[in-house]
């Protein structure tokens, strides 16, 4: 059978809702097509900010008449034949393939049931379905009883609103971003956008990473004589939601929102040479230090280090990284891809991971699985948990951790030549430089005489 969908007929194997299954043609009951996603947040407006205080009366706005604390994602069913199917996950131009699905029945409701696994990043969508709706909820097991609620209407195709009310601005291009404009210590950023007609797709740039692929629309609110931006994401570990003012002299405020444990307020203006700290430059070694030097054992077993005899005379690559992180992944992807189309390169890439379960038999599995997953040629060992500060005692060399991902470059002769902080992956205009510039360096390393 197609491993698009698992049929069990263990009757109390799936968990999620309460009681037994009892498996059944999905065919009938799970619709072909596109379906509209919601993860309801809580309904709040973007006054009184975290430190109880009100906002600016610029910032006072509201945004519900749109989201209501909706995060709008879309999806689409795909039957591969009458039995087996798969979901799709559309974020503006990336789609996520979604195939650990499971049916069934449960009895004590008598109703049809639906899991969505996100195995890499150990998240899932739990729902009962019939007819044209899906509901459930979005559950992340590492974060103990984390939910949120989840809706999908079959058929709606649209993200945040079916309006157009003609934008009067286009925001289309490079800004200068600064977050946590209501806390003690903001950080920057860079949107980059894209805009036509209402539709708005793009990412935001951060020291530690970007957001990835952004998609929503642009309103113009002639009451209130300026617009507003409204951007998602969902990919199974991302769940992020922002709303903006955009006014017409190329500023903009708004409220940013991480599933329902995190908010902050942020500010924008254009600025077609707005950048960042170099990435090169912001984690480096300690004094004393030369080269990095490590031992945690794999899932297998073997003590995984640099000074391993497998890695003499070759360009050493260190990657850090989280099994649960988006931007690791696309870093990740990209380091499987480069050691294909480089054979010749006298490469070697040893991962260390930093997961979000203490257990180390559990990190372990998350390991097993990602790498199998995502057909990862080189070995990962965990090395503690993701806390930043326990990750820096892990690696005292280095003077902080400060992103996942990480990545360290070393020598030949095993000394340290670069260490690259965060990942700017396939969503940004930065990518194709990082590119160029990595294949430059490993290229020069790997010509080098010992």
């Amino acid at each position: 059978m197609n491993n698009s969908i698992r049929f069990t007929f263990l009757a109390c194997s799936l968990f999620f809702l309460g009681g037994c299954i009892v498996p059944e043609n999905p065919y009938t009951a799970v619709a072909p097509g596109t379906w509209r996603g919601v993860l309801r947040l809580e309904p709040r407006y973007i006054t009184p900010n975290p430190k109880g205080e009100p906002l600016p009366e610029k910032m006072d706005m509201e945004f519900e008449e749109v989201t209501d604390g909706e995060l709008p994602f879309l999806m689409e069913v795909i039957y591969e034949n009458e039995n087996d199917f798969y979901i799709e996950i559309i974020n503006g131009e990336e789609r996520i393939r979604a195939t650990d699905i499971v049916i069934g029945r449960n009895p004590a409701t008598a109703k049809d049931t639906i899991r969505i696994d996100f195995p890499v990043y150990d998240t899932y969508i739990s729902a009962i379905f019939e007819a044209n709706v899906m509901e459930g909820t979005w559950n992340v097991p590492a974060r103990g009883q984390y939910q949120i609620p989840f809706v999908a209407m079959y058929g709606d195709g649209y993200r945040f609103t079916r309006l157009r009310k003609e934008p009067t601005v286009d925001i289309s291009g490079r800004w200068e971003v600064m977050f946590g404009t209501d806390t003690e210590e903001p950080y920057p950023a860079v949107g980059e956008f894209k805009q036509d007609g209402n539709h708005v797709t793009g990412t935001f740039l951060t020291e530690t990473g970007d957001f990835r692929y952004l998609e929503g629309t642009i309103q113009h609110n002639a009451k209130k004589g300026y617009n507003k931006l409204y951007l998602s994401v969902f990919d199974g570990s991302h769940a992020f939601l922002f709303e903006a003012k955009v006014t017409e002299d190329d500023k903009m405020v708004g409220i940013f929102r991480s599933g329902k444990h995190y908010e902050t307020t942020w500010t924008a203006s254009r600025n077609s040479e707005a950048t960042l700290k170099d990435a090169n430059e912001l984690t480096f070694l300690n004094e004393g230090y030369e080269t990095l030097d490590f031992s945690f054992a794999t899932p297998e077993g073997k003590m995984l280090s640099p000074q391993n005899p497998e890695y003499d005379g070759k360009v050493r690559i260190v990657q850090i990284l989280g099994t649960w992180c988006p931007n690791c992944r696309d870093e990740t992807r990209f380091l499987t891809e480069y050691l294909a189309e480089n054979p010749d390169k006298n490469l070697a890439v040893m991962g260390l991971a930093f997961e979000k379960y203490a257990d180390k038999t559990k990190a372990d599995e998350k390991v097993v699985n990602y790498q199998k997953r995502m057909n990862i040629p080189y070995e990962i060992a965990v090395a503690g948990v993701s806390d930043k500060k326990e990750a820096a005692k892990a690696l005292p060399a280095l003077n902080h951790i400060l992103s996942y991902p990480t990545m360290i470059i070393m020598d030949k002769k095993g000394k340290v030549r670069q260490i690259h902080t965060g990942f700017s992956g396939p969503a940004t205009s930065a990518y194709a430089d990082f590119k160029k510039e990595f294949d430059n360096l490993i290229s020069e390393l790997s010509a080098e005489e010992i």
